[in-house]
C-alpha cells in the first residue's frame, strides 16, 4: 500500500462519516472552569464535563499539584516497574484502598488503560466474559483483547444475564462485568440483583464504578456501595478523572489481586508512571470528598431539577436516575443541530452519536455539577426550550411541505 493509497482510504472514510453526520472535531477550549467554558472567544455554560463535584479547579487541589511538582518534578521518567514509582503512588494507594474500604489498591494511567488491562489479565483462553451490551468502549476492547469468549447480554436485564449464565456451564471461569452507573445513559446497574446471580453460579464480577465514584454511596463509595454489595464484588474499577478532579484511576480489591495485576496489566507494565502533580491532586482529592458530602447532595439534587424540568419541556431523558442526563433526539443530524444551536444561546453541550450509542439514539448528554448555580441552571433550561421549539417547528414544517409535494 503506497502512500497514495493511504491517502484515498482516509478521504474515502471521511466522506462516509461526513455523509452519516458522524464527522467528528476536538473543539478549542479556554478559560475551563467548574461551570462555565470559553468556547470561540464566548463564556457559555458548561454542560457536559465529567467533574461532577465541581472540584477539578479548586484552590486545595491546584496547591497539592503544584506542591508535588516542585518536590518531584514533571514527570515520572520511566514505567512503575522500572523506576517510575513514586513514593506519592504508595500514599494515594493505600488511601483508595481505605476510601472503598478494601484490602488494596493499584493506580492506572487511565481508566481506559485498567479496564483494557484487568479484563485482558483475568481471563484465559477456556473463560467466559458476560458483558452488559451498553458497557464502556474500554471494557469492549477488553473482552476483545482477551482470548477468553465474550456473551453479550442486554442492558440490565438480570433474566438475559442469568440465561446466559445457564448456558455458560462448560467453561472454566465465568467473568460479569457491568457499569455502575452508565456513562452515556445515567441509569445504574440493579448491582442486588446480579451480585445474587454472580453469587449462586459462583462467577467472578467486575464493576465499573467511573461514573459513581465520588458521587453515590455512603462518602462517595460507588453504587456498590450504595447497593450494600461493595465488598461481594471481586474488581472495582474507579477513575480521579471525573468526580475526583484530577486524572488516572484504579482498581480495587484484594491484596491478591494486585499483586496479580502487577505482574500481568500490559497497560500498567509498558507504561510511563504518573506525572507527580496528577499522583498529589488525586490524593488530596480524596481527602476532600471524605469531608465535603454536601458536594454529593447538590449535585444529585441539582441533576434532579434539571431532569424534571427537561422532561416537561417533551425531551426524552431515558431512564436517567444521576447526574448523567441523556437529551435523546434520535437522527445524527438533529443532535448536531442541537448542540450548534445551544452553543449560539450560550450552552456547551456535546452531541453523542454513533458508535458511541446505537443508531437511532443520538443524543445530548447533560452534567450537572455541585457548583452550578440554579441561575445558570435555568438560563440553560430557557435555551433548551427555546431550541427545542424551533427545531420541532421545522420538523413538522419539512413534514407538512413533503405531504404538499406528494
Amino acid at each position: 500500500m503506497t502512500s497514495k493509497d493511504i491517502a484515498r482510504l482516509f478521504d474515502a472514510e471521511l466522506h462516509n462519516v461526513l455523509a452519516d453526520n458522524l464527522l467528528r472535531g476536538l473543539p478549542e477550549l479556554s478559560g475551563h472552569g467548574a461551570t462555565t467554558v470559553t468556547v470561540k472567544c464566548r463564556e457559555c455554560i458548561l454542560l457536559c464535563s465529567n467533574n461532577y463535584l465541581g472540584i477539578a479547579d479548586h484552590p486545595r487541589l491546584r496547591a497539592a499539584a503544584a506542591a508535588a511538582a516542585m518536590d518531584q518534578g514533571c514527570s515520572a521518567s520511566a514505567s512503575r516497574l522500572v523506576s517510575g514509582n513514586l513514593d506519592l503512588y504508595s500514599k494515594l494507594e493505600s488511601a483508595l484502598a481505605e476510601f472503598m474500604g478494601r484490602e488494596a489498591a493499584l493506580v492506572f494511567s487511565s481508566g481506559y488503560a485498567a479496564n483494557t488491562g484487568v479484563i485482558q489479565s483475568v481471563t484465559r483462553s477456556g473463560d467466559v466474559i458476560l458483558s452488559d451490551e451498553l458497557n464502556h468502549a474500554s471494557i469492549v476492547d477488553g473482552c476483545r483483547l482477551s482470548a477468553a469468549d465474550t456473551r453479550v447480554f442486554r442492558h440490565n436485564d438480570v433474566g438475559d444475564l442469568e440465561r446466559a449464565l445457564m448456558n455458560c456451564g462448560g467453561y472454566s471461569r465465568r467473568l460479569i462485568v457491568v457499569e455502575g452507573i452508565y456513562s452515556l445513559d445515567g441509569d445504574c446497574a440493579p448491582l442486588g440483583d446480579i451480585t445474587e446471580l454472580a453469587d449462586r453460579h459462583r462467577c467472578a464480577l467486575m464493576v465499573d464504578e467511573a461514573h459513581a465514584i465520588g458521587v453515590l454511596g455512603d462518602g462517595g463509595r460507588g453504587a456498590c456501595d450504595l447497593y450494600g454489595v461493595g465488598d461481594r464484588v471481586d474488581i472495582i474499577m474507579g477513575t480521579m478523572g471525573k468526580a475526583l478532579g484530577s486524572y488516572g484511576a484504579f482498581v480495587a480489591g484484594s491484596k491478591k489481586l494486585k499483586r496479580f495485576l502487577v505482574n500481568e496489566a500490559r497497560p500498567l507494565i509498558y507504561t510511563t508512571g504518573l506525572p507527580p502533580a496528577v499522583l498529589g491532586a488525586s490524593l488530596a482529592a480524596v481527602e476532600f470528598v471524605r469531608h465535603e458530602p454536601w458536594r454529593r447532595r447538590e449535585t444529585l439534587e441539582k441533576a434532579g431539577y434539571v431532569r424534571k424540568a427537561l422532561s416537561a419541556l417533551g425531551l426524552n431523558v431515558g431512564a436517567s436516575t444521576t447526574q448523567i442526563i441523556p437529551v435523546i433526539v434520535g437522527e445524527a443530524s438533529t443532535a448536531l443541530r442541537f448542540a450548534e444551536l445551544l452553543l449560539e444561546e450560550g450552552v456547551f453541550v456535546q452531541p453523542i452519536r454513533p458508535p458511541s450509542v446505537p443508531a437511532g439514539r443520538s443524543r445530548l448528554r447533560v452534567t450537572v455539577n455541585a457548583e452550578h448555580t440554579y441561575e445558570q441552571l435555568d438560563a440553560a433550561l430557557a435555551a433548551f426550550g427555546k431550541v427545542w421549539h424551533a427545531l420541532v417547528q421545522t420538523v413538522r414544517a419539512c413534514e407538512a411541505q413533503w405531504r404538499s409535494g406528494r
